[in-house]
């Protein structure tokens, strides 16, 4: 079977495999949402918690709720790393360093997962499990519980509640994630994934010399770090190692795990609002942009950038031979898309236009199909102003699922839109403009260097993770830098997200009336396609042409 085929015979198995868990998956969490039992475990949970779970909460209180759960985070996770050398199974390991240990708790809380440091030699299985692993359930479960509560504010009328944090929270962790890792690890397991305690195993490397690689719970860790679409990795190769990511099976269920939630919370969206359209009419503009950044992605590393390349082939420096260049470039697409920063390839090592095929992506806003919950509310806001846009051009006063986009709205909306792209590009700024920040890059000599630190902080303002490993961004510029950008790209749209949910949610619903413009056919399905790229192409291209175009060019 030539490469061509068996990666179209890949991309259409993946496709039947989430359609084939579309509806039965997504009707089920919007019934996780909607039913008003609880499990005695959860019961339980609220007990100790202190929480009355029938106690619904204004945005704001439901914003301040989710905030000083993540900050309680970030402190916990922050000294578990400095105290790693007192605690046990710690692999002998010293505590992290306070600069790093910052920059990754920051990175789990925020579902990042940015990582410059190096997984097996820096974290014992002890920080690895307890403290990376549960943040990647927590941190997944605050982006599914955010989205509900938006979908919540246009599904109710005339009230100040979008639910309870706690509640969704608990909900999302027991009834939706821990099933599926529980499961998911086993299917890991039987692939070959390792999981263990062991301190190391003594392999053969392909020149004859021995070598040690340290063991761990790694099936556990990996598959949620892919649900979760949180990223990371138990090893620094991430999911191109063997012990992660052992084969090409391995390799395809990695990518339905991490794209599963991102396109099944749009039917739990359509069930939610009574309006299974709607669902599909998100569905079909995530699906777009997806299949098209695949498509590029693949021409562009199997075109490869140059004589040698193309004498060779394809550009397979930087990529796995188990997986080849179109699974190579499909994880790419996926990972980029979904906020996930897990990698089976390298992506410093992708063709110029490759990799900027790989950071345009990052920079639409993580919305094709997101992270978990954040892909849905990002293209919500999205489709708001879409709608808002439509309205201006018949001249009526435009309307989204029966809600009228006042002033209030739009003005939440416009800071939503505008707080990722300034935090990149003022990121981008100031480390090119600082020499400590310019002595880390290797790539001095061409527009990669500069491809690389605008990677970096596009990966962390939209909480991909992922990372053109071309900089050392282990130092305290970086380490602070890039952790700030983290936290407030991750939390700051939140609240402003929460607000306009808040805001619609108080509304009465309009009648829909012969001006009101279907926002579940084709035409608002363009639309919505035109105005994600062109707002993310008119913020991003002068800083795109100083890099990954004018090395591809």
């Amino acid at each position: 079977m030539s490469d061509t085929a068996a990666g179209l015979l890949q991309v259409g198995l993946l496709v039947a495999l989430l359609a084939a868990v579309y509806r039965p998956f997504g009707g089920y969490m919007a019934h996780v949402y909607t039913s008003d039992k609880d499990l005695r475990i959860e019961r339980g949970a609220y007990k100790l918690l202190g929480v009355d779970p029938k106690a619904d909460q204004t945005w704001a209180v439901y914003a301040r709720s989710l905030i000083a759960f993540s900050a309680l985070g970030v402190v916990l996770l922050y000294l578990l790393q400095r105290l790693q050398s007192q605690l046990p199974l710690s692999n002998d390991l010293p505590g992290v360093e306070s600069g790093l240990a910052f920059n990754t708790a920051a990175s789990f809380v925020s579902n990042t997962n940015w990582q410059s440091y190096v997984p097996e030699v820096t974290m014992g299985h002890l920080v690895q499990f307890a403290g990376l692993a549960v943040q990647n359930f927590l941190s997944a479960a605050v982006g599914i519980a955010v989205a509900v509560a938006v979908i919540r504010g246009f599904a109710r009328s005339k009230t100040d509640r979008l639910g309870n944090f706690w509640v969704d929270l608990t909900r999302t962790v027991l009834r939706v994630l821990l099933p599926i890792a529980i499961v998911g690890t086993l299917v890991l397991v039987a692939m070959g994934v390792v999981q263990n305690f062991s301190g190391g195993h003594e392999v053969t490397s392909v020149v004859g010399q021995s070598q040690t690689i340290p063991g761990g719970p790694v099936a556990s860790q990996e598959v949620i770090k892919e649900l979760g679409t949180n990223g990371g990795g138990y090893y620094n190769a991430n999911s191109s190692h063997p012990f992660e990511n052992p084969n090409p099976l391995s390799d395809l269920f990695e990518i339905f795990l991490l794209l599963v939630i991102p396109v099944c919370i749009t039917r739990t969206f359509g069930v939610m609002v009574k309006d299974k359209r709607q669902g599909y009419a998100i569905l079909g503009v995530m699906g777009v942009l997806w299949a098209a950044f695949t498509f590029s992605a693949t021409f562009f590393e199997n075109q490869g950038a140059g004589t040698a390349t193309q004498a060779a082939g394809a550009a397979m420096e930087g990529k796995e031979t188990r997986f080849g260049e179109w699974a190579s470039a499909l994880f790419a697409t996926s990972t980029t898309g979904t906020s996930t920063g897990a990698v089976n390839s390298m992506h410093d090592s992708f063709t110029p236009l490759g990799g900027g095929t790989a950071l345009f992506h990052m920079m639409l806003g993580e919305v094709s199909p997101g992270g978990v919950g954040t892909g849905l509310y990002g293209m919500l806001v999205l489709a708001v102003l879409t709608v808002f846009v439509a309205g201006l051009m018949v001249g009526r006063t435009p309307e989204y699922l029966k809600k009228k986009i006042t002033a209030r709205e739009m003005k939440l909306v416009s800071l939503y839109i505008l707080t990722t792209p300034t935090l990149v590009l003022a990121g981008a700024s100031i480390a090119m403009g600082l020499a400590v920040a310019r002595a880390s890059i290797w790539n001095t000599d061409s527009p990669h260097g500069f491809s690389e630190v605008l990677y970096a902080f596009t990966s962390a303002g939209n909480n991909n993770g992922s990372a053109f490993a071309g900089i050392s961004a282990n130092i305290p510029f970086y380490n602070t830098a890039l952790g700030l950008v983290m936290l407030l790209g991750r939390f700051v749209p939140i609240v402003l997200v929460l607000a306009l949910a808040g805001s619609f949610a108080k509304q009465a619903p309009v009648p829909v009336t012969q001006g009101t413009l279907p926002t579940h056919k084709a035409l608002f399905v363009t639309m919505l396609v035109g105005v994600v790229l062109i707002v993310t192409g008119l913020t991003y291209f002068p800083a795109l042409t100083l890099g990954p175009l004018a090395e591809g060019l």
